[in-house]
């Protein structure tokens, strides 16, 4: 395989609620065998699952409101504040729910307002759940999802169109690395400042990409047509912290010796 180069971070994000808007982030204190604080750390049950929060565990995200079968999740603009655990939603420009999700009440009202407004998608009453620690990933482990910008330009080559990097809505956008030179790094080691990431699986993008994360439009067919070019439907990767420490925006990305990691 020809030498990886280097590559800097263009972009962080967090996702508090799973399948709700994705949040900017400066800069993130990753901590070794965790996620991103904060991300996807509440879900919205969409029929009983069972889930007990004093003993979290995976569930697939079919169980959940999700982009992958409600687009209208896209139309939402959300955002959480941690010191308050007040999230807040709006629609064409307005405020539709503040409330506290660390409360029942809190949590009690924007169920209502799922239940009210996506009946068309729901398979039972909606509820806000929470773990401690716990996070509503496509993933059982706990990881962080990595996107190659240089990938997502090789896919508006092929569909003819710009592409939105939160279509994949990844934790870290990286800059640098040729088109797919991603998928060559299963077991090898990212360095990030004192920050150590194991590469571990490559993501098989679903139907989630289809959809404009501004217009909540579904209106490509980005998993087929990565099948149709390349075979597969893979792009970006997730990986797991074994080393923390604080990340930023243009911080450098090194790939180490696979047998370093």
């Amino acid at each position: 395989m020809p030498a990886i180069p280097d590559a800097a971070v263009a972009a962080l994000y967090r996702y508090p609620v799973k399948g709700l808007t994705a949040e900017a982030l400066p800069h993130a204190t990753l901590s070794a065998g965790q996620t991103v604080p904060g991300d996807r750390s509440y879900a919205i049950e969409n029929g009983p699952t069972g889930f007990d929060p004093a003993a979290p565990r995976y569930f697939p995200k079919s169980r959940f409101l999700m982009l992958m079968r409600d687009e209208r999740l896209a139309a939402l603009h959300s955002r959480y504040d941690d010191a308050s655990r007040i999230l807040t939603i709006r629609t064409n420009g307005e405020d539709v729910v503040r409330a506290d999700l660390g409360t029942e009440a809190g949590r009690a009202t924007v169920e209502r307002f799922f239940a009210a407004n996506f009946t068309q998608e729901l398979k039972g009453p909606p509820r806000i759940l929470v773990g401690n620690g716990h996070s509503f990933s496509d993933v059982a482990r706990k990881v962080v999802s990595i996107i190659n910008l240089g990938s997502v330009a090789a896919i508006e080559d092929m569909v003819g169109q710009a592409v939105h990097p939160l279509r994949f809505r990844a934790n870290l956008y990286v800059r640098g690395w040729p088109a797919w030179r991603e998928l060559d790094l299963l077991e090898h080691t990212l360095a990030i400042g004192d920050i150590r990431l194991k590469v571990v699986k490559r993501i098989v993008r679903c139907t989630a990409t289809n959809v404009d994360p501004e217009t909540a439009v579904r209106d490509l067919d980005i998993p087929n047509t990565l099948t149709r070019a390349l075979g597969h439907r893979d792009c970006g990767v997730y990986a797991e912290v074994i080393a923390g420490g604080t990340i930023k925006i243009g911080d450098k990305v090194e790939t180490l010796r696979k047998q370093l990691a």
